[in-house]
């Protein structure tokens, strides 16, 4: 009887420990235990945003789509409700821009929130974010089309010009060539004296003046003749390096260069009609395709957040430990300093200024300067090649007024060294964190408070 009641209280316990299991990894997976803040966003074009699609702040996932209102009118907005975790509340300001984004060509969709300027005042809850409307394919394709068609006729000009120019060239020549001749009977028929001019030539008197007015007219003559010569050379030499056939070629290969390119853009647009075509159901491909990459998409979601849930899991955590590390992303402050993994005194700690990496902008904002990326890559070289499969964590600290201005300050600042280092040493995105500690480093390292960074790589587990 007695091993009976150990079985059956076994049992229940065993049960118990399961449905807390499982009660923790769906509270972790829709973040249920966590304080989030509410806020708007006005678009006139959602490119396939819907309620439930994932939120991010700063690149980093912050929560989701809530609810989205359908506008009453042609002229209105669809107002998006969305919802951003409390900790990251200090990035969204007044003048943070919501825009939506896409993960690759036509990956699944989400609500990017860029943070704002440290000048701006931290937004409300239920505050109307400023918008940026999604970038539209059809409308690139449609200017394409304009440009080619102005090209096209930019040629056509072109063409009608180069003929005019010709006709107009050979109507001079012709001109010229019967005016010599005009001029060349005229001194025959004077020589042999015909015609009153001629006449004139007979009498003694008027023979000097008529004999030195031929001189005249022979030297024009011969002077005119010259100038034929030498526009019959240049005649010449244009046809002789064929540049009336070159005109002629490049013309006809920039047409056919035309006639091309809106050949293609013409089987672009037909592809694309023809892509269009709804099936029975009344869903084009695209749509198909873009649901088929979005319900996969959020299965792998769906795994990498439950294996994240449970590597912070109470029951399943130290195995992942007792590996080294897990996921670095999204790691509470308050968390991050009471984890023996990352306040372990054997770990590598570099404690460099923010007065040393970071300078002001035109802008008034704050960015890492050259000699600030200087510091952070020699900081990291000195332990070798050995970090780069290594866990390293980049920690925030900013001592501003304020602890909003020292949460935006102090996470702005671990993001900018993460993005510089992940760049210049090609480093495994998912090996580097970034956690923003406000003024407070963690206990037992000779800095009661910080204002700058401090990069931490981790020591293996043996």
């Amino acid at each position: 009887m007695q091993n009976k009641s150990l079985t059956v209280g076994t049992f229940v316990l065993a049960g118990l420990a399961l449905f807390m299991a499982g009660l923790i990894l769906i509270g972790n997976r829709h973040e249920a235990f966590a304080r989030h803040i509410d806020y708007y966003a006005d678009f006139t074009n959602l490119a396939g945003l819907s309620k439930g699609s994932k939120v991010q702040v700063a690149g980093m996932d912050a929560g989701q789509v809530l609810d989205i209102a359908v506008p009453a009118s042609p002229q209105a907005r669809f107002r998006v409700k969305l919802r951003v975790s409390e900790n990251l509340q200090g990035l969204v300001r007044a003048d943070s821009l919501a825009t939506i984004g896409t993960q690759g060509v036509v990956g699944e969709t989400f609500l990017l929130v860029h943070p704002g300027s440290s000048h701006a005042p931290a937004a409300t809850p239920l505050f109307v974010l400023p918008s940026k409307e999604p970038m539209d394919l059809s409308n690139l394709l449609d200017q394409g089309q304009g440009l080619i068609t102005d090209v096209d006729g930019a040629v056509k000009d072109a063409d009608g010009l180069l003929k005019q120019t010709g006709g107009q060239l050979g109507t001079t020549l012709a001109n010229a060539n019967t005016t010599l001749t005009n001029v060349s009977d005229v001194v025959v028929g004077l020589k042999q004296g015909r015609g009153a001019a001629g006449m004139l030539l007979q009498d003694p008197a008027l023979a000097t003046q008529i004999r030195q007015t031929m001189t005249n007219v022979q030297q024009a003559s011969a002077d005119l003749g010259q100038v034929t010569n030498k526009a019959d050379g240049l005649i010449t030499d244009v046809q002789s390096r064929n540049f009336p056939q070159k005109f002629d070629e490049t013309i006809a290969v920039v047409k056919s260069a035309a006639s091309n390119v809106d050949a293609g853009t013409r089987q672009i647009r037909q592809t694309i009609e023809e892509a269009s075509v709804p099936d029975e159901n009344g869903a084009t491909p695209g749509m198909n395709i873009r649901e088929s990459l979005s319900n996969a998409s959020t299965a792998t979601a769906n795994v990498a957040d439950g294996t994240e849930a449970l590597k912070h899991n109470f029951l399943l955590r130290g195995f992942f430990l007792h590996r080294g590390y897990y996921d670095l992303t999204g790691i509470p402050a308050d968390k991050y300093r009471q984890d023996r993994l990352f306040t372990n005194q054997a770990n590598y700690r570099a404690w460099l200024p923010g007065a040393e990496l970071f300078q002001q902008n035109s802008n008034g904002e704050e960015v890492l300067s050259a000699h600030g990326k200087t510091l952070l890559a020699n900081a990291l070289a000195q332990y070798g090649e050995s970090v780069v499969g290594r866990p390293i964590v980049l920690e925030g600290y900013s001592d501003v007024d304020g602890p909003a201005n020292q949460l935006a300050l102090s996470r702005g600042r671990a993001v900018a060294a993460r993005q510089y280092l992940l760049n210049h040493f090609q480093l495994n995105s998912s090996n580097l964190g970034a956690v923003p500690l406000m003024n407070l480093p963690p206990s037992g390292f000779g800095h009661p408070t910080w204002d700058g960074i401090c990069i931490v790589v981790l020591k293996p587990k043996g």
